[in-house]
């Protein structure tokens, strides 16, 4: 008989722990895109010439294509079938990532700026440069007319980055069902000691997507676009160059791979099971709620009712419902102060995670799949650590939900120190004559374009909208070979040496010298420990931020009435998203646009990609933003604690009434007012814990 009894139960915890990994697989898949596309944002902004600014639209369109469903999908799905419906979601993000990579197939070759024409059956003969040749200055700063730019911009297919836009939107509206229906899902049928490390377990195999997404953004950062379309010996530029495009196309290939298989389980598992540990069979359990565990840790609101509610068995019930059960939760006020909280925290997070690559390349010189990788290999498994380590702490010492909330607080507060500090540690502006610093010899009291020019390259007939920068032995970068005023040149392709430079000062470097190789100079020495602190100060802020992501969560799930559940997850991640996801890429980097010193030239005419930010606006500007809002979060964050402590406090002197209230029946009424009497001197010197 025992053993009968315990088959359905095997059966039951077999399907949960079944829903557990494909849920954690499907964290992995959808996390290794949208790190992916994070990785990738450099490359899509070179491959289209499009500004910052608009970059982070096309990076806020997951987001959009979030709102758009995650409203209906929280409330309406929670009444039908979550797996199959977090298949399907995961089938449509595989087309979105399909289509992001689409204009690679329908586009030319992509041709890079460049002021010179290389050609590649020249071996080590000596050449003409620009400097020497008969061009007219106006000539080649002239622009172009609306007809010829419109003519160009539709045979190069200059607006494919639209495609783009479609397919991650398309990817937003794919992953709306996994995180709603799948915590509230496994919450609902898990025990409530369990949920707190199954999150973590989640929540740390997702952060092996990121992972992953940002190595293979880094391998892919240094294969060329266009690999196996064209003669990669007739490059002329290197992965550390800001021309250079990688193959960005590849990876959303594989990852659309990827969310295909994830998708396959959830069809095969049921809408529902029985709640783990319990001994009633399956069909028995009611589909969305288990008023048992869960309404015991549920921190009511004292103006609501927590009576279950009879569910509602039509579509027209449910949708008659939808209004009132907004009303319910919005009067949660600790409900209302998390989302507003995470709000605030998330601006910060996104707007660093979007531009924290291109941060690292032009604060200290890092190639963009150098600090992809970087961010892969160190930052990430410290915040996936982080996690596993918030869930373990939550687990180790049964901690409330004041004890979560406190976890939460601390790291918050702990993070914000680390990130202060960052701001110590910066290096100086790249050394690029013209535009950051004068040319050696010749005074300069502002930069701008007119600066460009100078006594030793006035006879060259210079553009000075190209960017192609060299590099001369005296550590300095000149904007093109034309304006270093080189005249000859021997080798062909990257191993192209440029001789007789007239800009190259010849007071500290010999006569020989004055000469260049393309591509920009490094930087110093001393910029590299610089960056070195820089990484360990990152790596340690975002393993203590991890630390109260898991307690953050379960502080917000035990604050919601069971029944609301699903619908306050979704209505999270649709208000976080929304304000929290989509303008923070467009508003840094439209400010971050405001810190270019020199934009890049499209190949039908007017501005491009910026190829050179001042490094000092651009540090204030993107860690400013980032530390006020951390400010702001860090003060909701004590806000949101007491008003938790308060309703803590009340529950228990709640409870305590209840209980002194069945003993005072069964004493005399003199004795039970004594009772009470005492009972309010202890609560009065009760701990807000």
């Amino acid at each position: 008989m025992s053993v009968e009894s315990k088959k359905p139960r095997q059966a039951c915890c077999s399907k949960l722990k079944l829903f557990l990994v494909s849920l954690a697989f499907m964290y992995f898949a959808k996390a290794f895109g949208g790190a992916y596309m994070k990785s990738s944002i450099t490359q899509i902004e070179r491959r289209f010439d499009i500004p910052s600014s608009l970059i982070g639209v096309i990076d806020g369109s997951f987001e959009m294509g979030n709102l758009l469903v995650i409203a209906f999908v929280s409330y309406f799905g929670a009444k039908l079938h979550r797996p199959r419906l977090i298949g399907i979601g995961c089938l449509v993000m595989a087309a979105g990532s399909f289509i992001v990579a689409l204009p690679h197939f329908l586009q030319g070759p992509y041709k890079y700026e460049t002021s010179m024409s290389h050609n590649t059956e020249v071996n080590s003969t000596e050449s003409i440069l620009p400097c020497l040749s008969n061009h007219n200055l106006t000539e080649k700063d002239e622009t172009p007319d609306e007809a010829t730019i419109q003519a160009c911009e539709k045979a190069v297919g200059s607006s494919m980055w639209i495609y783009v836009f479609l397919g991650n939107m398309l990817r937003g509206i794919g992953e709306t069902p996994s995180m709603p229906l799948g915590i509230s899902y496994l919450d609902d049928f898990s025990k409530h000691e369990n949920t707190p490390f199954y999150l973590a377990c989640i929540y740390t195999t997702g952060m092996l997507g990121p992972m992953v997404g940002f190595m293979l953004g880094s391998y892919l950062a240094k294969t060329y676009v266009d690999i196996g379309f064209v003669n990669l010996d007739s490059i002329t530029i290197t992965y550390k160059d800001s021309r250079w495009v990688g193959a960005w196309w590849l990876g959303f290939i594989v990852n659309g791979t990827v969310i295909l298989l994830a998708s396959i389980p959830f069809f095969f598992l049921p809408k529902s099971l029985p709640k783990q540990g319990e001994e009633e069979d399956s069909d028995k359990k009611s589909t969305e709620l288990s008023s048992g565990p869960e309404q015991e840790s549920f921190l009511p609101d004292g103006t609501q009712d927590c009576e279950d509610k009879e569910k509602a068995v039509t579509f027209k019930e449910m949708a008659k419902d939808f209004v009132p059960s907004l009303k319910r939760l919005f009067r949660n006020s600790i409900y209302t102060m998390i989302i507003l909280t995470n709000l605030v925290a998330v601006n910060a997070f996104v707007g660093m995670i979007t531009f924290k690559p291109k941060f690292m390349e032009q604060i200290y010189g890092q190639a963009a799949s150098r600090a992809n990788f970087l961010i892969g290999i160190m930052n990430l498994p410290a915040v996936a650590l982080g996690f596993i380590t918030g869930g373990f702490v939550l687990k180790r010492f049964k901690l409330g939900v004041v004890g979560a909330a406190r976890v939460s607080i601390s790291a918050s507060l702990g993070a914000f120190c680390m990130l202060s500090l960052q701001g110590f540690f910066h290096c100086d502006n790249a050394e690029v004559a013209g535009l950051t610093v004068a040319y050696q010899g010749y005074p300069q009291v502002s930069y701008n374009y007119s600066t460009l020019l100078s006594p030793c390259n006035m006879g060259c007939s210079c553009s000075m909208k190209h960017w192609d920068p060299v590099c001369a032995y005296n550590g300095m970068t000149y904007a093109s070979p034309c304006l270093a005023g080189c005249q000859t040149s021997t080798g062909t392709g990257k191993a192209m040496v440029l001789h007789n430079c007239t800009c190259i000062d010849t007071s500290t470097t010999p006569a020989a010298n004055m000469s260049a190789v393309l591509g920009q100079c490094p930087r110093r020495t001393e910029c590299d420990n610089k960056f070195k602190i820089y990484m360990a100060l990152s790596v340690l802020g975002a393993f203590i931020s991890a630390c109260g992501g898991t307690p953050g969560y379960i502080v917000l799930l035990r604050s919601i009435q069971p029944d609301l559940k699903s619908l306050a997850l979704g209505m999270q991640t649709l208000i976080v998203r929304t304000l929290g996801g989509i303008p923070p890429p467009i508003y840094f980097g439209a400010l971050i646009d405001r810190t270019c010193l020199k934009w890049g030239n499209k190949q039908c005419g007017g501005r491009g990609a910026c190829r050179l930010y001042d490094s000092n606006a651009f540090r204030l500007t993107f860690l400013g933003l980032i530390i006020g809002l951390y400010i702001l979060a860090n003060m909701l964050w004590g806000v949101l604690y007491f008003k938790i402590a308060k309703r803590q406090k009340k529950l228990e002197l709640r409870n305590q009434a209840k209980q002194n209230g069945v003993e005072a029946n069964r004493l005399s009424n003199g004795h039970a007012s004594i009772s009470i009497v005492k009972y309010k001197e202890d609560a009065n010197m009760e701990s807000t814990i």
